[in-house]
C-alpha cells in the first residue's frame, strides 16, 4: 500500500510578483527550489496565509538568489505581492520505505525571502508524530 505524505515545505515566503498573462504555474527562485528539492514542473499546493486561498499548480525555477515568488496566470488572482504563502509538495511513499522517508522543511526569512534554516526530518519520527493533548 502507499501511503501520501508530506515530501517538500516552503514555510512562510513573501509573493514578489504576479504576472496574469502568463501561461502559468509559480516561479522560484532556484535556490530555494533545490533547498526544498523540488523539480521543474512538480505540482505543488499553495497556501496563501493572508486570504486563506488554496490552490494546486506547479513550479518552474526562477533566477537563483532573487528571492522570487511569482505567481502566474490565473494563480496571479489569488494573491497579492507581500502576501505569505506555504508551499507544499506531497509524494506517494510505499509503506516498506516509511521508515526511511524523509520531509524537507524549508523556512523563510520574511524580511529577505531567503532561506533562514533548512531541515530535513524523518517522517515517522515520533517528536514529529507525538501528541499534545497533555
Amino acid at each position: 500500500m502507499y501511503r501520501t505524505l508530506l515530501k517538500s515545505k516552503i514555510h512562510r515566503i513573501k509573493i514578489t510578483g504576479a504576472d496574469l498573462h502568463y501561461e502559468g504555474s509559480l516561479t522560484l527562485d532556484e535556490e530555494i527550489m533545490e533547498a526544498a528539492n523540488l523539480i521543474p514542473f512538480e505540482k505543488i499546493e499553495v497556501y496563501n496565509v493572508n486570504n486563506g486561498q488554496r490552490f494546486s499548480t506547479y513550479v518552474i525555477p526562477g533566477v537563483r538568489y532573487s528571492g522570487e515568488c511569482i505567481l502566474n496566470g490565473a494563480a496571479a488572482r489569488l494573491g497579492h505581492y507581500g502576501d505569505i504563502i506555504i508551499i507544499a509538495s506531497y509524494a506517494a511513499v510505499n509503506e516498506k520505505d516509511l521508515e526511511s522517508f524523509k520531509v524537507n522543511l524549508v523556512y523563510i526569512d520574511e524580511n529577505t525571502n531567503t532561506i533562514k534554516e533548512k531541515k530535513e526530518v524523518l517522517a515517522l519520527n515520533s517528536k514529529v508524530l507525538a501528541k499534545t493533548n497533555e
